[in-house]
């Protein structure tokens, strides 16, 4: 487990870093208009915070509750990053006790957009992980329009930072 090991870890981090910096800029900023499938950084944030509880769910093997994989709701920026960081936690607890022949083990979920699916545990950490990193570059690219620099977010400055 060593390397998602890492991986969650370094997902935690860069969510703090990239969260730690949206807090300095005005809410009227996170929430306006962005031509982006989910419309504003906040609800680019929403999104990924309801994926990571759908995923934890499937890990669970216990229903998520959403339709959507762009949920209605969205809470106000500080309750999605408190929201962030304790879901970030429950993924670096979770591989922490991940016995190493549980990594394998398929999980059989139902996508929200219909269809059954199956992945490994492994495999489904890997994707929270990797879609995390892709839209995390969806809201950099969105602070940049608005004249903000996003930190650095790169594993190896991560790996350098531990």
């Amino acid at each position: 487990m060593g390397s998602i090991t890492e991986l969650v870890r370094y997902k935690a981090w860069a969510d703090e870093l990239i969260l730690g910096t949206l807090s300095t800029i005005p809410a009227s900023e996170l929430s306006a208009p962005r031509p982006i499938i989910f419309g504003s950084i906040l609800r680019t944030l929403n999104h990924v915070q309801a994926m990571d509880h759908v995923w934890r769910c499937h890990l669970e093997g216990r229903p998520h509750g959403l339709e959507t994989r762009n949920p209605k709701e969205c809470p106000p920026f500080g309750e999605l990053r408190e929201a962030q960081a304790k879901m970030d936690e429950w993924y670096v607890e979770y591989v922490d006790a991940l016995v190493p022949a549980a990594q394998d083990e398929t999980v059989h979920f139902t996508f929200i957009g219909g269809g059954d699916g199956a992945m490994s545990r492994a495999e489904i950490l890997l994707h929270v992980v990797n879609h995390t990193t892709y839209h995390r570059g969806h809201v950099a690219d969105m602070m940049y329009n608005i004249g903000v620099a996003p930190p650095t977010t790169d594993f190896p400055v991560y790996l350098r930072s531990r």
